[in-house]
């Protein structure tokens, strides 16, 4: 058996595919004609632009618009005029056209690689994808089609990279092992919009496994069965088709309303990155949008986007909900995240530097340009504003204090604005946890980040293997801390929500009823398996569970107590 991280629910069998990485040789050459060379490059380059508009295509007809934003992502980055102009100045000085290319994707392929942050080393990923299929052009060299594997394939790679997952075929691919790879690369992004069942970081697959291996693929505990028994294949043949069948059964939730089984009424929104993501959470029946994450706005690009255009991709947003409450989180960045334009340095613990609205109240004119945006864009439907990374209530105020003061300007000039436009905080340090009280008294509501105040809370860097252990939303300390900002939202009378992981959690679900959660923002792809589980308890009995938990003093205690409430 080997063990790798599940990225993609469900379970596959089928025979192994080796996806061997292309390999591409050249002569590297000097004094070269720079005329010549330019316009081989300029000529590939729109072989590849051509490419992946078609790929896009495909994958927003086929998949969905963000998935499809991930290709654009690599035609957005090759436009880049930086990018280009280092290339030109190569070819300018005599070198070959394939030599200058892969000198500039080197630079950015280490730059990115050396930053401790998972999206920000995917970009690493989408530079060396781009790398390979450009001097693929360029040498005339066949890239790997993936869109050719026969039916009942489990594609095994080192790593699948963003344009070599878009071209899979769902319908012949049960199943994706890679040794490289994590739960927010692209790669994994994709399986799960293309619900294909994927375990990545599974070392030594491409060597362990040969092409025509019949195995099992445990996209739910990263588990792989390599020879599987007879018995054993007939056992997870049956597992997935029920997988399948509970799947289809969650269309059965659309247009109910998100209650427990006694009929008490919570908010089950999405979690978008992009105005276009809105489209996906209609689709699978989300009744708001939960967090709206700013910063891909901000990213993969040479400046900073102006007012006008933040504007139009939030009033987008409030016009694909209609009415429905959509939460903006205002700019959540740092330095952890590579933004040339934006300054930031690079800082020994990015987590607990300069980001968020600490950068943002140190720099005024980016984060007023994104207030009046929102605050102009609020008259176009149910807008909320949130603030993140909140740790003291004088950062709170300082920012209603700008938001004050831009709605007067409005006022004064006639442009319309939701008068009862309302201003949240995001919970996810220990800071706003201990004086989650006082926050209560300023806020029009809270909203709790899981997955950083897991991490605050437990002094645990996830993308530490050391320590990685440690990180678990079960600890006592963090239930702990959770319950007690919902304790303290319900005393001052504002409505709490949680946007991080958690909130789809099915282990966590009777524990936040118990408590008193309002809201629970999820993925898309996760809001009808959330009502599922949501009408599955009573307010009764998730007291009860809560109360058996809340008892148990050790993280190892409680998953083990979860594990068994839930499955009973």
């Amino acid at each position: 058996m080997l063990k790798g991280i599940g990225v993609s629910k469900g379970y596959g069998i089928g025979r192994v595919v080796i996806a061997n990485e292309t390999q591409i040789s050249y002569v590297s050459k000097k004094d070269c004609n720079p005329e010549k060379e330019h316009e081989r490059f300029i000529s590939a380059l729109d072989a590849f632009f051509k490419r992946n508009q078609e790929l896009a295509k495909k994958l927003s007809e086929t998949v969905g618009e963000k998935e499809a934003e991930i290709i654009n992502g690599h035609i957005m980055m090759m436009r880049d005029p930086y990018m280009s102009s280092e290339i030109e100045k190569n070819i300018a000085d005599g070198i070959c056209a394939e030599d200058a290319f892969a000198r500039v994707c080197d630079t950015f392929i280490a730059m990115f690689s050396s930053v401790d942050d998972e999206m920000t080393k995917q970009r690493a990923v989408d530079v060396k994808d781009i790398k390979t299929e450009i001097l693929g052009i360029l040498t005339g060299t066949e890239i790997l089609d993936l869109s050719r594997i026969e039916k009942g394939s489990v594609l095994v790679a080192k790593e699948l990279t963003p344009s070599m997952t878009a071209c899979i075929n769902k319908d012949n691919v049960v199943a994706l092992v890679t040794e490289i790879g994590s739960k927010t690369s692209h790669a994994a992004i994709l399986a799960r919009a293309m619900e294909i069942p994927a375990v990545l970081s599974v070392v030594g697959a491409t060597d362990e496994l040969k092409n025509g291996d019949v195995i099992v693929v445990n996209g739910i505990t990263g588990e792989i069965i390599t020879s599987p028994t007879n018995e054993q294949t007939a056992f997870y043949l049956q597992k997935r088709l029920e997988y399948i069948s509970e799947r289809k059964a969650l269309s059965r939730f659309i247009g109910l309303e998100s209650k427990t089984s006694d009929g008490i009424k919570v908010d089950l929104y999405g979690n978008i990155g992009t105005p276009e993501d809105a489209e996906r959470v209609l689709e699978y029946d989300g009744e708001g949008i939960g967090l709206f994450r700013t910063e891909f706005l901000f990213m993969d690009r040479t400046s900073a986007p102006g007012e006008n255009e933040q504007f139009e991709a939030y009033k987008k947003a409030l016009l694909i909900m209609k009415g429905k409450q959509v939460i903006i989180r205002t700019l959540d960045i740092g330095g952890d995240k590579d933004i040339p334009y934006m300054g930031m340095k690079k800082e020994e613990n990015p987590f607990l530097g300069f980001r968020a609205i600490r950068y943002c109240l140190k720099n005024k004119d980016i984060f007023t340009t994104q207030l009046r945006a929102l605050i102009r864009a609020s008259n176009y439907g149910n807008l909320s504003i949130m603030i993140p990374l909140i740790t003291g209530v004088d950062e709170l105020r300082e920012a209603k204090g700008m938001i004050k003061d831009i709605m007067d300007e409005f006022r004064a000039n006639d442009i319309p604005f939701d008068e009862n436009l309302k201003i949240g905080v995001m919970i996810e340090t220990p800071a706003a946890v201990i004086m989650a009280d006082v926050l209560a008294k300023e806020a029009d509501f809270f909203s709790i980040g899981t997955n950083d105040l897991t991490g605050y809370t437990l002094a645990v860097d996830r993308g530490n293997a050391d320590v990685e252990y440690l990180y678990s939303s079960y600890s006592p300390s963090v239930l702990r801390s959770i319950k007690h900002v919902i304790t303290e939202a319900k005393k001052a009378g504002i409505p709490v929500g949680m946007c991080g992981e958690g909130a789809a959690d099915p282990m966590l679900i009777p524990l936040l009823i118990s408590f008193g959660l309002d809201e629970f923002s999820v993925s898309a792809t996760s809001i009808l398996s959330t009502r599922k589980e949501l009408s599955r308890w009573s307010k009764s009995e998730a007291d009860e569970a809560a109360e058996r938990v809340m008892s148990l003093d050790t993280e190892r205690k409680i998953s083990q107590e979860l594990c068994k409430i839930t499955s009973e």
